[in-house]
Order: structure tokens, then C-alpha cells, then sequence
């Protein structure tokens, strides 16, 4: 099997974030691989019903703004070299694996939390990325503050 030769990393913007970019950036490297960042915004009509009888579109736009600007911090802390950053609307794993389609990515990596019992059965966006993808998954564990 040959060394994987462009990863796309899906993160979520939380604290554990810095953890999941510099393990991609470090298995980027011992592969040679090119690597790309993606964060995945849920349309607000999704997550609040789309029956409110408001014009939503600023606050998407301001929230894809906020978005931009906190992926590009991040990377820039990490100190790695990212090919392409990419902020997206829709849903997680659906536009993580169109994305990893359309740039020939061999490995997408996420976050996972190691949940165990309910929080494992209602399900994960890590897990979601791993069933319906075009390639390999990698999970990497991240800790919490427990």
C-alpha cells in the first residue's frame, strides 16, 4: 500500500482542535501528503426548523465570516502547511465526503470523543464521516478536560 497523498481534515472549531490538526500535520509529513482543512457549518433553516418566518442569511453569512476567521487562526498557530481551507454549509458528513471526492483526498480525519453507552448510540459526525466515504477515515482520539 502506498503512503496517503492528500488528507482532509474535518474540524469542528472546538478546543480539542489544535490536538486533531497537528496529529494530520504530523502523519501529512511522514507521508508526503498534501493537507486540507475543512470546517462544516449546519444551515440555520436545519437547525431551527425552517419554518421561522425570518431572513436567516446575515446571520449565516456573519457566522461563516466568524467561521473563516477562526479556521485561519488556528491554522496559523499550528504552524503546518495547509493547501486548501474550505468552510462549507450543510451537513457534516454529507459535505466532508463531497469535498474529499472533488480534491482526490485518500484519508479524511476527524475528531472522535471516545463516547461510550447513549452518547455512542445516538451517534457522532465521526462516525457519520466513516460509514458512506469514498476513502479512509481516521479517527483521532482527542482528550477532554475529564
Amino acid at each position: 500500500m502506498n503512503a496517503y497523498t492528500h488528507i482532509l481534515v474535518g474540524l469542528d472549531l472546538t478546543e480539542e482542535c489544535p490536538q486533531i490538526l497537528q496529529r494530520a500535520w504530523t502523519l501529512a509529513q511522514v507521508c508526503g501528503a498534501k493537507l486540507t482543512v475543512a470546517h462544516v457549518i449546519e444551515p440555520l433553516t436545519f437547525a431551527y426548523g425552517g419554518d421561522m418566518p425570518i431572513d436567516l442569511s446575515e446571520v449565516q453569512d456573519q457566522l461563516q465570516i466568524k467561521a473563516e476567521q477562526e479556521l485561519l487562526r488556528l491554522i496559523r498557530n499550528a504552524d503546518c502547511e495547509v493547501e486548501q481551507e474550505h468552510v462549507l454549509v450543510g451537513q457534516p458528513a454529507t459535505e466532508l465526503h463531497h469535498l474529499a471526492k472533488q480534491i482526490n483526498a485518500d484519508l479524511i480525519t476527524v475528531g472522535s470523543h471516545g463516547r461510550k453507552g447513549f452518547a455512542l448510540l445516538l451517534g457522532s459526525t465521526s462516525n457519520s464521516v466513516l460509514h458512506g466515504a469514498g476513502c479512509d477515515v481516521l479517527a483521532i482520539r482527542v482528550s477532554g478536560n475529564d
